[in-house]
């Protein structure tokens, strides 16, 4: 039998966070802070609705774009919560995850060779997708900049072949989100070299101190942008597997064209489920902001007072400790704190350059749990001094 398969994939490593994740599925009492995924479960509301769309008998296929209802929710929503206008006609596409997302706009973007840029440490999906779509990724280290993008040093690696940024913010895995002031130069620069940018937005909602600004409101750059989003983070609805890209008709009608072929639509039921969300649900993300907001400043503070070194996450649900003084690489100390004290978390260099040295950290989890988490955190800390 052949066995001279996709060098591309082949090269292409398995994402680190489920490697922790398949570790934990299979460890009796591990608490884990590895996987981003809430503990509150789906509104009732939202599954009310789902539930009452079966009940009729709404189990078909939908448009390939998505269900009519469906995508006029998503952009009055976009439009009332953010100020984002976008057409649901033809400047949207709901899609199976937000994943699925970055997937069928890269490929219909990127001819082979054209460059990416690609701020980090940011989420695993990015640099993988780039890669398939035969992109090559252009990393941009802000470990020194305190996880924000540095302009001057986007501007130094921008060559001809540039075609996109990805910006993720607020950032997995780092929490932090970029300012406005910071966008519009962004923005300046995308209009100067013109380039893409495409926006993933899905933690939008989860911003603690601020108003959130998306990219596509800076001036002059909805023509020119991506936005990416859906409905696990905010709404609590992972399982759902449910997202939308936003942008002009020009690269969502090729993002759609690929949709077709390797999906055709996303869930009716996660959809209606979506129509929901969008509509009724307004008191409980709030609810669920304000639960993650005490949480990081409960956990933020207890690991500084442990002696991991830990900024303030702006937005999301992450933090990103610094490990660099315990001696051990970020890999290392996953394992043992896990091995040791039943504790997971992700290591760093999961996330790209810049993330060896740090271990990234979900606090979206009962605060009880956190809790032990702490201590038994602090009791390995403890014996390895």
């Amino acid at each position: 039998m052949r066995n001279d398969f996709s060098s591309v994939v082949d090269r292409i490593p398995p994402s680190g966070i489920r490697k922790f994740f398949d570790l934990v599925v299979n460890t009796k009492g591990v608490i884990s802070l590895g996987v981003g995924e809430s503990d509150f479960a789906t509104p009732w509301g939202i599954c009310e609705e789902a539930i009452e769309s079966l009940e009729k008998g709404y189990t078909t296929y939908t448009s390939n774009r998505g269900h009519k209802e469906c995508c006029k929710s998503i952009t009055d929503y976009l439009k009332d919560r953010f100020g984002c206008d976008y057409k649901p006609n033809n400047e949207i596409v709901v899609t199976v995850g937000v994943s699925e997302g970055v997937d069928i706009v890269l490929r219909a973007l990127l001819n082979p060779g054209d460059e990416i840029l690609l701020p980090e440490p940011t989420y695993v999906c990015y640099a993988p997708l780039i890669n398939l779509a035969g992109g090559k990724v252009v990393p941009i280290d802000t470990t020194d900049s305190g996880f924000m993008l540095d302009v001057d040093k986007l501007e130094q690696h921008i060559t001809k072949k540039t075609k996109a940024l990805i910006l993720c913010s607020p950032n997995n895995p780092t929490g932090m989100v970029i300012p406005k002031e910071q966008l519009e130069k962004v923005a300046a620069l995308a209009e100067k070299y013109d380039f893409w940018v495409i926006s993933d937005e899905v933690y939008a909602e989860i911003v603690y101190d601020e108003d959130y600004v998306s990219f596509s409101t800076i001036k002059g750059m909805k023509e020119r942008t991506v936005l990416l989003s859906g409905f696990s983070k905010a709404f609590a609805m992972t399982g759902w597997r449910l997202g939308y890209v936003c942008g002009p008709e020009s690269i969502i009608s090729r993002a759609l064209k690929i949709h077709q072929y390797n999906i055709m639509c996303a869930p009716i039921t996660s959809q209606f489920a979506a129509i929901s969300a969008l509509r009724h649900s307004e008191k409980y993300v709030k609810k669920m902001r304000e639960s993650y907001c005490y949480r990081r400043n409960f956990f933020v503070k207890k690991l500084n007072d442990t002696g991991l070194d830990t900024m303030m996450p702006d937005g999301a649900f992450y933090c990103f400790p610094s490990i660099s003084n315990t001696g051990y690489s970020s890999e290392e100390f996953a394992f043992k704190l896990l091995e040791e004290q039943k504790v997971a978390v992700v290591p760093g260099p999961v996330f790209g350059s810049g993330g060896e040295g740090y271990i990234r950290c979900c606090y979206a989890t009962n605060l009880e749990l956190l809790k032990e988490a702490l201590l038994r955190i602090e009791t390995f800390l403890k014996k390895q001094a």
